[in-house]
C-alpha cells in the first residue's frame, strides 16, 4: 500500500501543520513516510505545497504528476492550480474560503468566481468534497482553527487509511496547550461536516 497526499494552500493557512500531523500519524500507524514541502513566499501569502507519501515501500518524497490519491486544498485557486497532481480517481478536499492576493485586496484584479472554480474541479473528478473551513472554525470558536477543521475533514475522506482517533491525538499533541480545546472542537466539526 502507498498513499500520496498533496496539501496545497497559501502561507499562514496551516499547510505545514497539516502535513506534520498527517505524517506523524502515518509513522505511528507503522508506515514508512516521506515528505517534501515548497514554500517560497509563504510569509507573504505565497503558494505553499507539501507532498506526503506513506506506505510499505515509499522511498522518494516526490510523486509523479497525476499520482496523488488525495489533494487537500486549503484555498480554492491553489486547489485549481495543482489539479494536475491528481487524476480522475483522486479525492479532492477543497476549502471554499478564499485568501485574496494583494492585487485583489487592493482592487486592481478580481478573484475568480468560487462556483466556476468548483466547476473546474468537478470537470476533473467526481470525488470532490467541499467545505468552508473558516466558517466551520468560527462556529466552534475562532477562524484560526480552520486548519484543524481541514484535518478533521480528511479523516472522513473515503478510503483515507489513517484513523480519525489517531489524527486527532497527534493534532492535540502538536498544538499549544492553550488551543487544545478549540482544535479538538474544530477537528470534530470538520469531520462532522464531511460525514
Amino acid at each position: 500500500m502507498r498513499y500520496t497526499v498533496q496539501i496545497v494552500g497559501v502561507g499562514g493557512q496551516g499547510v505545514l501543520l497539516a502535513s506534520m500531523v498527517l505524517g506523524t500519524a502515518a509513522m505511528r500507524a507503522g508506515h514508512k513516510v516521506s515528505m517534501s514541502e515548497v514554500h517560497g513566499m509563504a510569509q507573504r501569502g505565497g503558494s505553499v505545497i507539501s507532498t506526503l507519501r506513506f506506505g510499505d515501500d515509499v522511498i522518494s518524497p516526490l510523486e509523479s504528476t497525476g499520482g496523488a490519491d488525495l489533494i487537500m486544498g486549503f484555498e480554492p485557486v491553489e486547489t485549481c492550480r495543482y489539479l494536475s497532481l491528481g487524476n480522475k480517481g483522486t479525492f479532492i478536499l477543497m476549502n471554499l474560503d478564499p485568501v485574496y492576493p494583494s492585487m485583489v485586496a487592493a482592487g486592481f484584479e478580481e478573484y475568480p468566481d468560487i462556483e466556476k472554480l468548483v466547476g473546474s474541479v468537478k470537470a476533473r473528478t467526481e470525488n470532490l468534497m467541499t467545505l468552508d473551513a473558516t466558517k466551520v472554525a468560527i462556529s466552534v470558536g475562532k477562524a484560526v482553527a480552520a486548519n484543524a477543521v481541514m484535518i478533521g475533514a480528511v479523516a472522513a475522506v473515503k478510503g483515507f487509511p489513517l484513523k480519525k482517533e489517531l489524527l486527532k491525538e497527534v493534532l492535540l499533541e502538536i498544538v499549544p496547550e492553550r488551543s487544545k480545546d478549540l482544535n479538538s472542537k474544530a477537528f470534530e466539526a470538520g469531520y462532522s461536516a464531511m460525514s
